[in-house]
């Protein structure tokens, strides 16, 4: 199992398990994860839910074997009913608090779906990256609209144009996470904040949570759609394939002849 799930007082844990690979993550991980978090979300027991990795890595971003063999699939056609998108979209509409602990390196959509956790916390151990661009690619989860409003343009510019990491304490500047815990103790901490909705009136959270998001979930849902249709047309660019060939054989990307 690459996605394990339990709920314990009052947590539902969603643990990306799949050390040996990274934690990169399949389209069978997607869907796992999308069921998860709907599963907690009709379950009258979950007050909040909590998605973390393994030491050392929270996750890689996709499982590029995969997503090449299987990350076009959809259902009748439409590029916005994939295991990506709804784990995006149960994410998004998720009306239960939904706490990460990111434990080390964080790349691509391992960024980007923090932008719709509601408290983050970070290893000092942390790297975070989206590098979409060297991939021939385009960001995705709405990452080009809620980036910008979260660094500015120049600092976008530099994590996505020129795809730079970024440490645990420069995400907590630029509002990305909350704070940084050591190593050892973060998903712990992680925990102990997602306990404390137990003391809390469960519907006024919800409500409090639907008030706090509702202003931009049309902006977020209609940018996800327009950067899944541009993120399709590059997957099938000259681009693309050449950065997907370069990784496969271990070797630097060759864009010299576009």
């Amino acid at each position: 199992m690459t996605i394990k799930t339990a709920t314990h007082n009052g947590v539902a844990t969603i643990e990306i398990a799949r050390p040996e690979k990274k934690n990169a993550l399949t389209v069978d991980m997607y869907q796992a994860m999308a069921d998860a978090i709907n599963a907690a979300r009709e379950d009258k027991a979950v007050r909040a839910l909590l998605i973390t990795g393994q030491p050392g890595i929270f996750t890689s971003g996709n499982d590029l074997e995969d997503f090449m063999k299987r990350g076009r699939e959809t259902s009748g056609g439409d590029p916005m009913d994939t295991p990506v998108i709804r784990f995006m979209l149960a994410l998004i509409d998720c009306d239960k608090p939904v706490v990460a602990a990111v434990t080390g390196a964080a790349v691509g959509i391992g960024t980007t779906m923090l932008l719709h956790c509601d408290l983050v916390y970070v290893s000092d151990e942390a790297r975070l990256a989206m590098p979409f661009v060297g991939l021939g690619l385009v960001p995705e989860f709405a990452s080009s609209l809620l980036v910008p409003q979260l660094m500015g343009q120049r600092r976008s510019a530099e994590k996505i144009l020129l795809a730079e990491p970024f440490t645990g304490e420069t995400a907590v500047e630029c509002g990305i996470a909350n704070a940084v815990i050591p190593a050892g103790e973060v998903v712990h901490h992680a925990r102990r904040v997602a306990e404390r909705f137990n003391a809390l009136p469960p519907a006024a959270v919800r409500e409090a949570k639907r008030l706090l998001r509702a202003p931009m979930r049309e902006q977020i849902v209609n940018t996800i759609r327009t950067e899944t249709t541009t993120f399709a047309a590059r997957l099938k660019s000259p681009e693309a394939m050449e950065a997907f060939q370069a990784f496969f054989q271990k070797r630097k990307p060759d864009f010299s002849k576009f």
